[in-house]
């Protein structure tokens, strides 16, 4: 299948036109518009250092409902011991930061510093959330993604202690459940995801699903545990 090059025209081909391994167009801008008309469309940015913007869509997609968590004996023995405190939207810079410098670890990154910069403009704008795990006063990890109808779009987490971000995907999900956000895009199969109770699903599906979550209403602005 071609891959598609993006003009300044705020526009995207259909995903289903994606090529085998998911790429779907390269090239264009990571401003807001065109960030949030992506994530409607069912595509997000995957790219790494002195590559061009690519575009992606993979088929099957990776997502996780809510009410299909599952959370292991190990993970709910330490949820009941309290010993992290988490709370959202208050170092978004730094949670981002913490997940590049993670991946660079990892042999590279696609949390370049234009990503990074285009996801704290999202964030500003209320569509880009962060959820911060603490242990006393140090971060001990954390995750973000965004936000648009009755979808969230995870895009990345960090662990500095044991099961600290597991703890954070935890307490997203439950708040995520209160705001009747009932879809999590979490694009690409990954292990311990799928221990969560995440399920690949067909892209077609996904896309389904989306054009519904979508025109739901967004809730915009700081997010905050009750």
């Amino acid at each position: 299948m071609p891959v598609f090059l993006l003009s300044n025209e705020l526009i995207f081909p259909p995903p289903q036109l994606a090529s085998k391994e998911g790429i779907i167009a390269i090239g264009g801008d990571l401003d807001i518009d065109r960030l949030l008309l992506a994530y409607q469309t069912g595509v997000f940015p995957w790219y790494a250092e002195g590559e061009p913007i690519m575009w992606w869509s993979p088929d099957p997609r990776l997502v996780l409902f809510p009410d299909e968590i599952r959370i292991s004996r190990t993970l709910k023995k330490v949820l009941r011991k309290n010993q992290f405190r988490v709370t959202m939207d208050t170092g978004f810079e730094r949670v981002i930061s913490e997940c590049a410098g993670t991946r660079h670890d990892e042999e590279g990154t696609w949390i370049v510093d234009d990503m990074i910069d285009a996801y704290i403009n999202l964030h500003r704008a209320g569509y880009a959330h962060s959820v911060e795990v603490w242990q006393d006063e140090n971060l001990a990890g954390g995750l973000y993604g965004v936000s648009l109808g009755g979808t969230f779009f995870g895009e990345s987490m960090f662990t500095n202690i044991s099961n600290a971000s597991s703890v954070g995907l935890v307490k997203l999900i439950e708040y995520l459940k209160s705001i009747s956000i009932n879809l999590i895009d979490c694009q690409v199969k990954t292990d311990h995801l799928i221990r969560f109770g995440a399920r690949e699903i067909p892209r077609s599906r996904f896309l389904k699903l989306l054009k519904l979550s979508v025109n739901q209403p967004t809730k915009k602005g700081k997010w905050e545990f009750v």
